[in-house]
C-alpha cells in the first residue's frame, strides 16, 4: 500500500471514530447499568467504567503493566459499583461520550483512530450480542473497510498461539494470510464479523470455516 493510500485510509477512519463513540454510548444508555456483556464478568456498568478509566486515568496502564493491575481493577470496580445508581451510570456514560480530556493521548485524532476504531465497534457488539435477540448491523462500506485494515494490522497478535494456519476471507474475495502452517483454516465472513472472531467473540461472530474437520476442531479448541 502506498504512503498516499495509508494517509487516505487514516484520514477516512478519523471520521468514523466520533460516530462510533456516540453509538456505543447510546447502546450503553439504552441497556442500563446491569445488562450483560460479552466481556466475562462484566455488566454494562463495568464496561462504561473501563471506557472512562482508559481515557481519564493513568491507572489504565494496568492493562499492560502488571504492578498497576490491582489498582486499576480496584478503581474500575469502585466506579462500576457507584454506577449501580441509574443517575450515576448515566453520568458515567456521558463522561465517556464527551470524549477524552486534552491531557489524554486519546485526544489526539491519529491516536484516537488507531486505538478506538475497532475498540468501539467491538464493545458496541459486546452489549448488543449479549442478549437473546439481536441482528447484525448493516455498516457503511468505508467503515467496514477501515475495520478490515485494522484487523489485518493486528491479526497476527489476535491469533498468536493458534496451532493451525489462518486465512481471513471476505465475501468479495479479499483475503489475508495471518499465519502459515501445514494445516490451515479459512475463516470466511464480513470484515466486522471477522474482527469479532479474531478478538475472541467466536461464538457470536457470523463466520464460516473452510478446512479439514481436524483443523477446524483444533482452531475452535
Amino acid at each position: 500500500m502506498s504512503i498516499r493510500r495509508v494517509e487516505r485510509v487514516s484520514f477516512i477512519g478519523m471520521h468514523f471514530v466520533p460516530a462510533s463513540r456516540e453509538v456505543l454510548a447510546e447502546v450503553l444508555l439504552a441497556a442500563g447499568p446491569e445488562a450483560p456483556t460479552l466481556c466475562a464478568g462484566w455488566q454494562t456498568r463495568h464496561l462504561a467504567a473501563h471506557l472512562v478509566l482508559r481515557e481519564h486515568s493513568m491507572l489504565a496502564a494496568g492493562i499492560a503493566l502488571k504492578p498497576l493491575t490491582p489498582l486499576m481493577e480496584r478503581e474500575l470496580n469502585s466506579r462500576a459499583t457507584a454506577a449501580l445508581d441509574r443517575d450515576a451510570y448515566v453520568q458515567l456514560v456521558n463522561e465517556f461520550k464527551a470524549g477524552a480530556p486534552k491531557y489524554s493521548p486519546f485526544s489526539l485524532p491519529t491516536f484516537d483512530r488507531a486505538a478506538n476504531l475497532s475498540e468501539y465497534f467491538i464493545h458496541t457488539e459486546d452489549v448488543r450480542r449479549a442478549t437473546d435477540r439481536w441482528a447484525p448491523r448493516v455498516l457503511d462500506a468505508k467503515y467496514a473497510d477501515m475495520l478490515w485494515h485494522d484487523l489485518v494490522r493486528r491479526a497476527s497478535t489476535y491469533y498468536r498461539g493458534t496451532h493451525v494456519g489462518i486465512i481471513l476471507v471476505r465475501p468479495d474475495g479479499q483475503r489475508h494470510v495471518v499465519r502459515k502452517a501445514q494445516t490451515s483454516v479459512a475463516i470466511v465472513g464480513s470484515p466486522e464479523e471477522l474482527l469479532l472472531h479474531a478478538s475472541g467473540r467466536r461464538d457470536e461472530a457470523l463466520v464460516t470455516y473452510e478446512g479439514s474437520r481436524e483443523a477446524i476442531s483444533l482452531l475452535r479448541s
